[in-house]
């Protein structure tokens, strides 16, 4: 698209299908960066990605051409074919329907990012849905 000039950051956030604590620390990382890959290959960038066990924050600078919809669908299809074909879990891994997505200005990226690389520590002091909640609050 010559002459479009967007800033655009969408922080989104699923999770494991039944909330199942699926994603295990020892390849963690490795789906991490295989997310960041289809983000990459669909022209996006990548500003933070974290998860915990059960859930997933990402948090990247969208580009226009692809809709938020198609993009979630085809990063939870992919990531989780590839999870699936890894044989990481013993059971069929599937992220739960549905996703929240929620768009910030430049002077909030920095707060985001903190709170996306600190999920560890939010998780140990609130449960998922009430640190979204404060986290939205506050923002």
């Amino acid at each position: 698209m010559p002459n479009t000039y967007t800033q655009l950051h969408i922080q989104f956030v699923f999770a494991v299908k039944f909330r199942a604590s699926l994603i295990h620390k020892d390849w963690k990382e490795r789906l991490l960066k295989y997310i960041t890959g289809i983000f990459q290959a669909n022209n996006h960038k990548m500003i933070q990605i974290n998860c915990m066990p059960d859930h997933i924050h990402i948090f990247i600078g969208m580009r226009p051409h692809q809709s938020i919809s198609s993009l979630i669908q085809n990063v939870k299809t992919e990531s989780s074919k590839w999870i699936n074909d890894q044989r990481f879990c013993k059971v069929k891994f599937a992220w739960q329907e549905g996703y929240g997505a929620f768009s910030y200005s430049k002077s909030h990226v920095q707060h985001v990012i903190q709170y996306i690389q600190n999920q560890e520590q939010h998780h140990k002091k609130e449960n998922f849905f009430t640190g979204v909640h404060q986290f939205l609050k506050n923002v």
